[in-house]
């Protein structure tokens, strides 16, 4: 079907790596502790709907005009790791308070903003762009006619898998945390520990290099 083979096998590979700890997990974790359900919800549809942009990108060529051009490359790398960079600077400095308050707030703990933030991440990460770029390809015929609609249908697999886990660490996550959302303290522990992780998610997306 459209030149893709061992689907089988794509969709367990696609789900092992959506189960492995990683930054988006983390970020997830700490909007569901920090938000509630709705919190982690909104983390997750951004991460996915940020994932999106680098299938079609990998769909039309795009990933791999990064690949070969390191000036797009750079400029993408640059401008993500200035977003996560000013994104983690404006979590530490963020005011704590109990959750009841901050999550009527705007500014960085709103559900838009929780939205935007796992996004951005996403769409301004090359790395993200070419991990699809390397993965999807090995699943779709060379000589296939419609490349292009395979890498789309295996890219909507690999998010609609993972958005499924990734929804039910969010549930697990707020339901663990339900009674602990009213420290301040713990708020601001959360805001420091997802300001760090994007401070470091800045600096690592800063130092990629194309080969």
């Amino acid at each position: 079907m459209l030149g893709i083979h061992e689907l089988w096998l794509f969709v367990l590979s696609g789900l092992l790596l959506n189960i492995t700890p990683g930054p988006d997990t983390a970020y997830i974790l700490g909007r569901s502790i920090q938000l509630g359900w709705r919190g982690g919800a909104a983390a997750v549809f951004g991460i996915c709907s940020g994932c999106f942009v680098h299938v079609f990108a990998a769909a039309i060529g795009l990933s791999a005009l990064l690949m070969a051009s390191s000036t797009a490359f750079a400029i993408l790398k640059l401008a993500g790791a200035a977003y996560l960079l000013f994104t983690g600077i404006q979590m530490l400095l963020a005011r704590s308070g109990p959750i009841a308050d901050v999550a009527v707030q705007g500014g960085a703990t709103s559900l838009a903003s929780v939205f935007w933030q796992g996004a951005l991440t996403n769409a301004l990460n090359p790395k993200v762009a070419l991990f699809f770029l390397a993965f999807l390809p090995q699943f779709v015929d060379v000589t296939s006619e419609h490349k292009t609609l395979a890498f789309l249908l295996l890219g909507a697999i690999f998010i609609f898998n993972g958005m499924l886990w990734c929804l039910a660490i969010a549930a697990f996550a707020a339901r663990a945390a339900s009674r602990i959302r009213q420290s301040e303290g713990l708020i601001g522990w959360i805001n420091r520990a997802l300001g760090g992780l994007f401070i470091y998610l800045g600096i690592r997306v800063a130092m990629l290099e194309t080969r």
